[in-house]
This record gives structure tokens, sequence and C-alpha cells, in this order.
């Protein structure tokens, strides 16, 4: 019999499709869900969890603790930023939580941000902070942690999703791969950045044409070849559909 983990993280650097991949885990029904507390916290300088306010990394992952004794809790967040507090807390990182990702190429990770953000940052694309949490699981549990990537997803959402299932010993629920359009609650703070996922109603891929070319911007490129090599890192250790 499948035991779920207390706590279930899924690291996604940004605009790469992990709305939708929280989306899906809000329709297991098996998972109570969190949305990008440590974005939050980041962003705002607080967060409620757990029926309380938090303003600090260490309460906050005292938190997610609190509220994984309870039942299995999947947290989805971003990596624009760092959060030092996980990277310092080896227990949160080999034994009190299961660590996942789920990446995406880096040029259409920065043409997506850019558009709805001109002035973002390389720090921001998040690939870097992406690969030093997976790093950080892997010196500390001895294995590198689950890896999906989002073109795979899109490609074959049952394949890739079961895999991923597998590879954590957790029911794989075809039901939970399509589900009606809506925003949630949980991602008001930031709802201008979920407008894709929540029209949608599945995994599909989207089409966009962006107004800028990643390559041969003279900012956005250096971005590509900073972010790229820990891409590639991450990329090599993926779940095979």
């Amino acid at each position: 019999m499948e035991k779920l983990p207390k706590v279930l993280m899924l690291w996604a650097a940004p605009r790469s499709r992990s709305t939708a991949f929280f989306r899906m885990m809000c329709e297991r029904g098996d998972f109570s869900v969190l949305h990008e507390p440590f974005s939050y916290l980041a962003e705002f300088g607080r967060v409620e969890v757990a029926e309380r306010e938090v303003r600090d990394g260490t309460a906050l992952l005292a938190a997610l603790r609190e509220l994984g004794e309870r039942g299995p809790l999947f947290v989805k967040d971003t990596t624009d930023e760092r959060y030092p507090e996980v990277l310092a807390d080896t227990a949160f990182l080999a034994t009190d939580a299961k660590h996942t990702m789920i990446i995406r190429h880096p040029a259409a990770t920065i043409a997506s941000y850019h558009a709805l953000n001109p002035d973002v940052r390389r720090h921001q694309i998040g690939v870097e902070a992406q690969y030093e949490i997976f790093k950080a699981v892997w010196d500390a549990t001895g294995e590198p942690p689950v890896v999906v990537d989002s073109d795979d997803l899109i490609a074959d959402p049952a394949a890739t999703v079961r895999a991923y299932c597998a590879q954590l010993g957790i029911p794989f629920r075809a039901e939970a791969l399509a589900w009606q359009p809506a925003n949630r609650p949980e991602w008001k703070p930031s709802e201008r950045w979920h407008a894709d996922a929540g029209a949608s109603q599945g995994f599909h891929r989207t089409e966009k044409a962006y107004d800028v070319d990643v390559a041969a911007h003279p900012v956005l490129r250096e971005y590509l070849a900073h972010h790229l090599p820990f891409y590639e890192k991450l990329h090599a250790h993926r779940v095979q559909p």
C-alpha cells in the first residue's frame, strides 16, 4: 500500500507550468495544498499558514511540518528567490519533506517572465536557485530529487504524471488530469501570473508569440547563458515518460 509523504514539495522555476501541476494536485483530493508560501513570504514579508501568520523562513518551516502532521500536504513554490532557511534545514531536506522539481527550458521561461515583467532580474529566472535546492537535497539524502520537465508533461500528461507518481510511490490518479477552469483563492495575491492556469482544463500546450528574441536581446541572452547549464543538469535527471 502506497504511503503519502507528510510534506511533498514541488520546487519550480517561474513560468514552468507549475500552477497547472498545482491544479492537478488539488484535483487529486488526497493532499491538502499550499501555494507558494516561501515566495509570498519573500514578496510580502508575511504569509498565513496553519491558521497563523508567519514572518520568517524558520517559522514557515515549522508551520509546514505542523500541517504535514495533520495529513499529507502538497506545497508548490517558485525559485525566483533563494530560501536560505530551507538550504540550512538538513532535516527538512532529508526526512521531513519529499522534494521534487518541475523545469522548463530557460529560453521559454525568460520570454514568458519578460512579458509579465520587463524589468525581470537575472536571479528571478530561478533555475540556478532551483538547482541549488536540488543539489542540497541530493547531498542530504544521497539521491537526486524527482524532476519533471514541463515539455514532457505537455507532450504526454498521463505518462509523465504516472512516472512522477511511480518515482514517489504514490497512486496515479488519471481523473486528476482534467479540471474545470477557475481561479483558486490560494493564488489571488499573484493572480495575474496564473491567468493561463485559471483558464485551463488540463495540461495543454498554448502557443504564444512573444515580442522579444531572448537569444538576440543584449540583457536576456546573458540570463539564458547563465541559467542554461543549471537547466541541463536538472534535465539530465528528469523522469522518463
